[in-house]
């Protein structure tokens, strides 16, 4: 079972609720269990790179079943994944991509989020995918 369009949506609209709240402008990525987007959301003004990017940290998020900027740790000099980043045509290893999971915990999909502070892109994508374990 993948994530549907209506649960991709409706994490998108949580995500950019809390873009507005901390007063950021985001792209918001959503794929599905086989990591191709199914919902997009560039809000105005958001930063055209962080588009790409968007969509990466929610496919890596999805291709290792783990939060990005998990895979980022252990992707480090020395890291037992150093240089990851460079496979699957290209990673994304820091924060604001997120695996999303269905109510018996199996992965339906992921969230990527960019265009501010990887803080500000890691609590945006978390607000997605509460809104959808709130569901």
């Amino acid at each position: 079972m993948s994530i549907t369009l209506e649960q991709a949506e409706q994490a998108i609209k949580a995500a950019q609720q809390k873009s507005r709240e901390l007063g950021v402008k985001m792209n918001i990525a959503i794929v599905d269990a086989g990591a191709n987007l199914t919902a997009f959301s560039r809000m105005d003004d958001a930063w055209l790179g962080s588009i790409d990017i968007a969509i990466r940290k929610a496919r890596t998020a999805r291709f290792f079943d783990m939060p990005t900027g998990n895979l980022g740790q252990a992707s480090q000099p020395g890291g037992s994944l150093y240089n990851i980043e460079h496979s699957n045509g290209g990673l994304i290893t820091f924060p604001g991509g997120l695996p999303l999971k269905d109510g018996s915990g199996k992965i339906v999909g992921a969230i990527g989020v960019s265009g501010d502070t990887v803080e500000n892109d890691h609590t945006v994508a978390q607000a997605g995918l509460d809104a959808l374990q709130s569901a």
